[in-house]
């Protein structure tokens, strides 16, 4: 495999007009359009991710935190459910979650009303962990996000929303990952 490092991405013009060329039938500004979200997703994400290795968390376990804290209080969730809305098997999931029970993020209990079931439960440090993640990111995206007007926030919000809308209708099987991250 080559080696790309120090190699620069190419400019989203430079990759349309590759592409345009390799493919005639390509809606230049569709294409546009959709280069600039994935690239802009990716970056995102990379930021994301630097913000979190500087809580001592990954990516993997700010996305547990997260949904726990939206299942609502007392935070809690079984790990197949868990597993469900990361889009993770439960081979998967009971990795993370030994990893987090070991880092004091989450416990793991048995359901006192059920013995079966066990309960993972997002613990002080974890919610702390979570709202500190949540202050960097609100830093960020509203750097992201400082030269657009409020109604050029709004418009954005909408048309984004809209199109999210339309593949989670297409594609309802797609809320989560194909395969694990971790």
């Amino acid at each position: 495999m080559a080696d790309t490092a120090g190699v620069p991405e190419p400019t989203l013009e430079e990759q349309i007009a590759a592409y345009q060329r390799e493919f005639q039938d390509l809606d230049p500004q569709v294409e546009a359009i959709v280069s600039a979200l994935s690239r802009l997703n990716r970056r995102m994400n990379v930021a994301y991710g630097r913000q979190t290795s500087e809580l001592g968390i990954s990516n993997a376990e700010w996305e547990v935190l997260k949904a726990l804290v939206l299942s609502g209080a007392p935070y809690r969730l079984g790990p197949g459910e868990l597993a469900k809305r990361l889009g993770l098997t439960p081979a998967a999931m009971t990795h993370r979650i030994d990893r987090m029970v070991t880092e004091g993020l989450v416990t793991r209990e048995r359901d006192e009303s059920n013995r079966v079931r066990v309960i993972v439960e997002l613990t002080t440090e974890g919610r702390e962990k979570w709202l500190e993640a949540m202050r960097m990111a609100t830093v960020f995206e509203e750097d992201l996000l400082q030269d657009l007007t409020a109604g050029e926030r709004s418009v954005l919000g909408e048309v984004l929303t809209r199109l999210l809308r339309r593949v989670e209708h297409a594609q309802p099987d797609a809320e989560g990952r194909l395969s694990d991250l971790d």
